[in-house]
């Protein structure tokens, strides 16, 4: 079950979809442009269905098998939104845009699961239904949620919905999957610290909110060394520390902000309980007074058992023997897929892309040589997943 053919001679026609969109980013909900894209192309495939509009700016493609789509119906996933970041990579189709690019590898997910849509359009050769989902806002904006909250699992009755990311720093055609949580829960947390305000040469007559958050930032680290098992996993990350803006008056006001990430339900529930303890005791204990929002995204990224299995032979049939890592550690990273597979049994794998700079990075760039890899993924999932009759 190696590369297929006739998706190794559309690569140069996929990959000319995907430079276009890399070259025009457009980041959550503003994927006009891209969905726009996306549905002439679709059109042009012959697709049964189009729908756009499906969580703001979503497209959904609808391909029925040999049997007139009679059977399962199986959703397969793609991302479309870029970052707010400034490219560096000095690539001839790099962003247009000022300060946006493609700086995930979504405009490379997008162009694989079109190049997929083609192939299977073209060929039919399943029965079934197949259910072509284009995401916007998965950086943050829970477009995921946003096409489940407009219907997507039931105006098309999807029974098993799949996902794939590149993974810089993993050889090209090789794959990596893991059961149950694979990435992790990404909340974030704000916290209001007010003291008494003053002059910096009299100390004692203030509350340096400055102190107390200071003392905060080392207290929220016990969380992850003294309250979580060791066996657990568990981040809490101060990024954001404001006060003050003179260099002889003691602040009014702090300000914290950061993320938890967790990889669990329970994990989750007990980080937001020792913060609140956290932060309301250590105000106290210096007089000030304090407020804790904790604002809970991304659920944890769980693939189910079944699928995960089923995906990891399918990539071991593109990739070869020993190419799929089947128990890759979990990431700390979010993903919005999440919120499928709480809808739907499903399966999120990991596809190399090469020696590639990072994700979110300046200078990280889709390796176009990944295309016919994940369209051939794409394809033989469908194909084996709803086998056509004899």
């Amino acid at each position: 079950m190696p590369i297929i053919n006739r998706l190794a001679d559309l690569t140069d026609e996929i990959t000319a979809w995907r430079r276009d969109i890399h070259e025009n980013p457009e980041i959550l909900y503003e994927t006009v442009r891209t969905a726009g894209k996306v549905a002439e192309l679709l059109e042009s495939f012959g697709l049964d269905e189009i729908a756009t509009g499906i969580g703001k700016t979503g497209v959904v493609g609808v391909i029925k098998g040999k049997n007139g789509g009679k059977g399962r119906t199986i959703g397969l996933r793609a991302d479309m939104d870029a970052l707010p970041i400034e490219e560096i990579t000095g690539k001839p189709y790099a962003s247009k845009v000022p300060g946006k690019m493609h700086a995930c590898g979504h405009d490379g997910h997008t162009a694989m699961l079109l190049g997929a849509a083609k192939y299977l359009a073209e060929t039919r050769n399943f029965d079934g239904t197949v259910v072509v989902i284009f995401q916007p806002a998965e950086e943050g904006g829970a477009g995921a949620k946003a096409m489940i909250d407009d219907g997507l699992m039931t105006r098309w009755p999807i029974e098993e919905v799949y996902g794939m990311h590149n993974f810089p720093g993993m050889p090209v055609g090789e794959f990596a999957i893991r059961k149950g949580p694979i990435m992790a829960a990404t909340d974030e947390f704000r916290i209001s610290i007010t003291g008494r305000g003053g002059h910096a040469a009299k100390p004692h007559d203030t509350i340096d909110p400055i102190v107390v958050g200071s003392q905060m930032v080392n207290a929220l680290q016990t969380i992850a060394s003294r309250n979580a098992d060791p066996l657990d996993s568990v981040v809490v990350s101060v990024t954001v520390f404001q006060a003050g803006n003179a260099f002889n008056v003691i602040p009014q006001e702090t300000f914290l902000q950061g993320t938890v990430r967790t990889l669990s339900p329970e994990m989750r529930d007990l980080a937001q309980e020792r913060m609140e303890l956290i932060v309301k005791a250590t105000a106290e204990a210096f007089g000030a007074s304090a407020e804790l929002k904790f604002i809970r995204g991304y659920p944890v990224t769980a693939n189910h058992d079944d699928q995960t299995d089923f995906a990891a032979a399918i990539a071991e049939g593109i990739a070869g023997e020993g190419k799929v890592q089947r128990d890759i550690a979990p990431m700390m990273g979010g993903e919005d897929f999440s919120y499928m597979l709480e809808e739907r049994p499903g399966a999120f794998i990991f596809a190399g892309n090469g020696d590639s700079a990072g994700l979110h990075h300046p200078a990280y760039d889709f390796n176009d040589e990944l295309i016919p890899v994940g369209c051939s993924y794409w394809v033989k999932l469908v194909e084996t997943a709803l086998p056509a009759a004899a």
